[in-house]
């Protein structure tokens, strides 16, 4: 991908070396409002009970191989990509529905964090807070991706923020609250999931016509998109699939909804929801 000489977000918050919290609780709405949020990042509920952190699970990164780049050029790169994203946004929400667009801010940490819905921990991979309309992310999850996942390359690193950044569009347009009103329902949390992944694909449609996507790209982000299928995770980490527990969607579901939003750039192929 070509992004190294997109304009940088001005919307990072770095918290890298900062040991985080030991833990947020709460009772009443509060309690309320952390069960929305693992139901919203694709978790389960009933976790808060255990006071545990919302966020997508993925197996708890091991220890870190050498890296193929530094962490100040992928602090570099995740500011092109955020760069981009509003860039891409800030068009394409006004143009393509009624919501009114307003920037989310990424937020940098390392192993553990504070967020509006919660304690965010690297294990549960990058996330985001509708609580406080950020992204989150521990660049252990890139060694993962490439690692653990075999998906390598940085347009699959950049499909990963990008999907998070989609998250923070369905806050905007109300889906989110669609789904909270209607209660726990895993169908709802794939859909939301498999939506996100589209809104990445209509991203990536723009950064092509911006000509940053270069040969190969969509294929990383394909890749990258099936690693990360319930039905891959649930094989590599249980030894079998169980369908009516997914939360984000099948290896084929996922790839089929990046490529949808891919190929048409617009947010009304996925307006029903």
């Amino acid at each position: 991908m070509r992004w190294r000489d997109q304009r940088q977000s001005e919307n990072i918050e770095d918290r890298r070396g900062v040991r985080g919290p030991a833990m947020i609780g709460g009772g009443g709405l509060g309690v309320l409002v952390l069960a929305l949020a693992i139901y919203l990042c694709g978790g389960d509920p009933s976790t808060l009970l255990q006071n545990q952190p919302t966020g997508s699970e993925v197996p708890a990164p091991g220890q870190a191989a050498n890296k193929v780049v530094t962490q100040d050029e992928q602090r570099q790169f995740v500011g092109a990509i955020m760069g981009s994203l509003e860039d891409a946004w800030r068009q394409i929400l006004p143009q393509q529905s009624r919501a009114r667009y307003q920037d989310p801010k990424l937020v940098l940490f390392t192993r553990q964090t504070r967020s509006a819905c919660g304690l965010g921990d690297a294990a549960m991979g990058p996330f985001y807070c509708p609580g406080d309309y950020n992204l989150y992310l521990d660049f252990a999850f890139f060694d993962e991706l490439r690692r653990e996942f075999k998906a390598p390359g940085d347009f699959a690193q950049a499909y990963v923020i990008a999907h998070e950044f989609g998250h923070h569009i369905q806050n905007l347009t109300g889906v989110m609250s669609q789904v909270q009103r209607a209660g726990q329902d895993n169908r709802l949390s794939v859909a939301l999931e498999l939506q996100a992944d589209c809104y990445a694909g209509i991203w990536a449609n723009f950064a092509a016509k911006q000509n940053r996507v270069e040969v190969g790209d969509p294929e990383e982000a394909i890749r990258a998109a099936a690693a990360v299928g319930d039905d891959m995770i649930q094989k590599r980490t249980q030894g079998y699939v169980v369908p009516d527990s997914f939360t984000h969607g099948s290896a084929q579901q996922r790839m089929e909804w990046f490529a949808r939003g891919f190929k048409s750039g617009d947010i009304a192929s996925v307006s029903d929801f």
